[in-house]
């Protein structure tokens, strides 16, 4: 899992690193802005900003100098990131904030099914707008260190971007999940439920594993993200193999029931591609902290 420092952070620190975050990503104009979007007074921000001012990390234009905004976000920040002197702060930040998001989105997906309940699935479906918004800035922030940083190595930055796309996938499956309670009028089989309810706490591990080796760089994670994977295709089969016997119990006269088993296998299938990308995930991270290329060869072939 990603690891919290032992200290937390103090209010002062919190806050000032909401005004550093303020600054990079939304370009205000005035300190008054910075305080009416924060919450806090003019004077709070002016005190607080001052010492950064001074010393050049802050611009009066309010612009942030990257090298600086690093070291100092580097010390405020909740996580460790013991192997990975590699990684940019300001985009492990946001990596960080996507991948909690999309654990949310899956949460609240596979809850809208256990309870059946419509206006959670429409909540979980209109989560995804924050996930396609959060790649969006995860990709303008990578091209804008490589710009301004004329010495980062292009390939390994664009990694970032990879394996936001990734988290970005994972969203979109969440939708597939979501979308069973929308589409169809009946209830999950309760022997099909719990085997879905250990692929979902399966996907879950499988996802926090392989960004915890892509942030922390404990690459030595994948033995146990493999394990996984294996647990999830195995009972992907029983699950299939369940509901093939439902399919012989029933006519396909009814659409409704035929849609059914069609929306059912789709939610199956999103868990099982959930784990698939976090392992093409733990291969992102692999190269990126360890410097061993991926394999061109299919990953259906490999085992």
């Amino acid at each position: 899992m990603i690891i919290k420092n032992s200290g937390n952070m103090s209010k002062k620190d919190k806050t000032l690193k909401d005004i550093l975050d303020f600054i990079l990503y939304e370009n205000p104009s005035t300190q008054d802005e910075i305080a009416e979007q924060l919450g806090i007074t003019r004077r709070y921000v002016t005190q607080l900003l001052q010492p950064l001012v001074k010393n050049g990390t802050v611009k009066r234009a309010y612009m942030i100098d990257l090298k600086d905004y690093e070291k100092i976000a580097g010390s405020l920040s909740e996580y460790s990131s013991s192997r990975n002197s590699k990684g940019n702060v300001i985009v492990n930040d946001m990596l960080i904030n996507m991948a909690a998001h999309v654990h949310s989105q899956l949460e609240a997906s596979f809850t809208a099914v256990l309870e059946y309940d419509e206006d959670k699935a429409n909540k979980a479906l209109e989560m995804d707008y924050a996930t396609n918004n959060m790649v969006e800035k995860i990709r303008t922030s990578v091209e804008t260190i490589v710009s301004m940083n004329k010495h980062s190595e292009f390939s390994k930055s664009m990694l970032y971007t990879e394996v936001a796309y990734d988290l970005e996938r994972i969203g979109d499956y969440c939708g597939h999940i979501a979308k069973f309670v929308i589409n169809d009028v009946y209830e999950i089989d309760e022997n099909v439920l719990k085997k879905l309810k250990k692929m979902y706490k399966t996907a879950q591990k499988m996802i926090r594993l392989a960004m915890t080796a892509f942030i922390e760089g404990k690459t030595e994670l994948k033995d146990d993200l493999m394990e996984l994977e294996d647990s999830i295709h195995i009972l992907q089969s029983k699950a299939i193999n369940l509901i093939a016997t439902q399919m012989a119990e029933n006519s396909f006269d009814e659409k409704e029931r035929s849609n059914y088993f069609i929306y059912l296998f789709r939610v199956i299938k999103a868990f099982e591609r959930m784990g698939d990308i976090s392992v093409e995930i733990m291969d992102v991270s692999i190269e990126f902290h360890d410097n061993i290329p991926r394999t061109t060869t299919p990953r259906t072939f490999r085992y």
